[in-house]
């Protein structure tokens, strides 16, 4: 049993913060900035792609919650969603964290170096191949 579903099944400590039947968000334990929070799915899902598609939706609606309630209780001026699929993914449990923000406040929007296209060719091979990528995921 992962970490996180140890939290979810009331088996660890956490400093929850909003919780129903699917979903239990709660603080950070190394969090980027006090009142960094994680929203988890109960059951055990590892990435995004294996969520179930009919809690997509739910899941989402609980991260716009958190990211409007975080920064008012934090007074913050914004907040920053992200999600790691493996990569960079420390619990291999799906996870959105919702971050405070505030102008100048040290955090690079993105902690990686940006890396573009060859040229422009590239560029569309690029989308052809994502747009083909989704074409099969949809059947066709």
């Amino acid at each position: 049993m992962c970490v996180f579903c140890e939290i979810a099944a009331g088996e660890k400590g956490a400093e929850v913060v909003l919780e129903d039947d699917d979903f239990l968000g709660f603080l950070d334990i190394r969090p980027l900035f006090p009142g960094h929070c994680l929203l988890i799915p109960r059951t055990h899902f590892e990435t995004l792609p294996e969520l179930p598609h009919q809690m997509v939706g739910p899941l989402f609606q609980r991260v716009q919650t958190l990211s409007r309630a975080v920064p008012q209780a934090l007074a913050a001026r914004g907040s920053f969603i992200a999600i790691n699929n493996k990569v960079s993914q420390s619990v291999p449990h799906l996870h959105v964290h919702v971050v405070p923000r505030e102008p100048k406040d040290g955090l690079k929007g993105f902690f990686w170096p940006r890396r573009g296209y060859r040229d422009e060719v590239h560029a569309r091979e690029t989308g052809e191949a994502i747009r083909e990528a989704l074409r099969q995921a949809a059947g066709g």
